[in-house]
């Protein structure tokens, strides 16, 4: 029988999403407690990784068990035994065949930028006291919404099969409760590895007037990582939705 589990974590102790041979990560720490509380070795599949540092306030990752669980009791069990910086919000049955990954159809990413120091904001956000022209930003933004060959923003050796994205959205604002921290939202099908550090640093260098709208939508065609900004820093950055078709969750009695 396989489960997803929704969950949220703060990055800053991981080495990022995937397990890795030395280093701290989110998914051997959730496996890690799966296994303790199932008492059988569990494997974890991630909706996605995220990078050392960032953050997730929604995160979707799917697991087997060979016998029906209590899922409100297992929510419970598991955020007594996970360390502080990783919650779990649900466990939920789902047909034996999805998949946490390949089913995602949409995901959503979020990134904070205060512009005041904040002691409460250091740890969740990129404190950056430059002035910023949040209208030519979102001019910018909008070009992301005519092309779909991300190559100018995907970490090199990357592996990646293809650059192709289709982002829907990508736009700033201003928190209706902080004037001085500016929120970019932007959604689509998949997003490549460092892509949305590296779209918001080129969009700030167009916010403080290093970049034109012109020379943003230049460095998206020319499909060349040199011609990109440096990446915003990993603390900024949140998963914030990923998105699933209603039928790949069970139905019991359908």
């Amino acid at each position: 029988m396989r489960y997803f589990i929704e969950l949220s974590y703060d990055g800053a102790a991981y080495c990022g999403w995937q397990r890795q041979r030395e280093d701290p990560s989110v998914q051997q720490t959730l496996e890690q407690a799966l296994t303790t509380l199932l008492r059988t070795a569990i494997e974890v599949v991630g909706c996605g990784r995220t990078d050392t540092g960032v953050n997730a306030s929604y995160y979707v990752a799917h697991f087997d068990s060979d016998k029906a669980l209590d899922c409100k009791q297992l929510v419970y069990k598991l955020n007594l035994v996970l360390p502080h910086d990783i919650a779990v919000s649900a466990v939920r049955r789902t047909q034996d065949n999805a998949h946490a990954r390949f089913d995602a159809r949409e995901r959503e990413y979020t990134y904070f930028i205060s512009q005041h120091k904040n002691p409460f904001k250091r740890y969740s956000a990129w404190q950056y006291y430059v002035s910023l022209d949040v209208e030519k930003m979102n001019k910018a933004a909008e070009v992301l919404l005519r092309y779909d060959d991300f190559t100018s923003f995907a970490k090199l050796n990357s592996n990646n099969k293809t650059n192709i994205c289709h982002i829907k959205d990508a736009c700033w604002q201003r928190s209706a409760e902080n004037e001085s921290l500016l929120i970019f939202k932007i959604r689509a099908d998949r997003f490549l590895r460092n892509m949305v550090r590296a779209i918001v640093g080129t969009l700030v260098d167009v916010g403080r007037g290093r970049l034109t709208v012109e020379d943003f939508e230049h460095i998206v065609t020319a499909r060349d990582l040199s011609l990109s900004s440096a990446g915003a820093p990993s603390q900024g950055l949140f998963l914030s939705d990923v998105k699933y078709d209603k039928d790949v969750y069970y139905v019991e009695n359908q």
